[in-house]
């Protein structure tokens, strides 16, 4: 936890695990140890990501003090990662936003898929203005919105942004943008222009979806915060102490640095 350290200090908010019952979401068995083993420190928040009552109730269990409901914009998305319809989806939120309310814990909501599918392509905006809607309706402080496959570019994160903007105020939405295509700093900037504040990262890019095989990691923490203390906006966040975390984490799981900013001050 040493090379953690302080990249853990100057963060306040880190997803820390999936808590999640459906036998074919095997990738997430090792949850309940994953959260029981993180050193929580004060001041930091670890929500975790529960799609039903039962999985909220494994993660109340091992002492969760925030939760994240995670829907989509596309039916067969929907199907794909929490295996039912989106209607259905909102049926099971709905029992875990009331459990939320009775214990006094916060709720985020995740849209995914908000400009494009792995299996339907093109998303309707005014789809993802409906779902996003709903999530906010019954209780979720935030929402955010996904770019899952990363085939966003400013123009279409735009008019989705345009639709969802017609339904929620920015200062309730959050933008979640992976990187495949190289369109995510593009894409989150034309979100902030527009009033979006709250911008979803992981450090060095790691991450990814097992129901859309070609899409990247989440942008990379880095070469957000680059661009972010470019623009002169002071995030709180030390850009160093994250880089030197993102080696650590890489090092240790034997994999590339996704993060342009990490490579480019590696060789300096």
């Amino acid at each position: 936890m040493g090379n953690l350290s302080g990249f853990v200090k100057a963060c306040s908010v880190f997803i820390s695990r999936h808590f999640y019952t459906h036998s074919s979401s095997g990738y997430m068995a090792d949850q309940v140890e994953v959260m029981c083993s993180i050193k929580k420190l004060p001041n930091v928040s670890y929500p975790v990501l529960t799609p039903n009552l039962q999985g909220f109730k494994a993660a109340i269990n091992v002492g969760a003090k925030e939760v994240a409901i995670f829907g989509a914009a596309s039916e067969s998305f929907s199907q794909k990662n929490i295996n039912c319809s989106i209607a259905e989806s909102m049926e099971r939120f709905q029992e875990v936003m009331d459990a939320a309310r009775v214990a006094g814990i916060p709720v985020r909501g995740y849209v995914s898929c908000v400009v494009g599918c792995p299996y339907e392509g093109n998303v309707s905006p005014t789809k993802v203005a409906e779902v996003a809607k709903q999530m906010h309706d019954m209780g979720c402080y935030e929402v955010s919105l996904g770019d899952t496959i990363g085939v966003g570019t400013p123009g279409s994160i735009r008019a989705m942004l345009v639709a969802v903007l017609h339904e929620l105020p920015a200062g309730v939405l959050a933008m979640h943008c992976h990187n495949t295509y190289g369109q995510a700093l593009a894409n989150i900037l034309t979100a902030l222009q527009m009033g979006v504040s709250v911008v979803d990262s992981s450090v060095a890019g790691l991450g990814g979806c097992p129901y859309a095989k070609a899409a990247s990691g989440n942008v990379a923490t880095e070469d957000v915060l680059y661009m972010l203390h470019g623009l002169g906006i002071d995030t709180g966040v030390d850009l160093q102490k994250v880089v030197e975390a993102g080696n650590f984490i890489c090092r240790v799981l034997g994999r590339p640095n996704d993060s342009n900013v990490a490579r480019a001050t590696s060789k300096l």
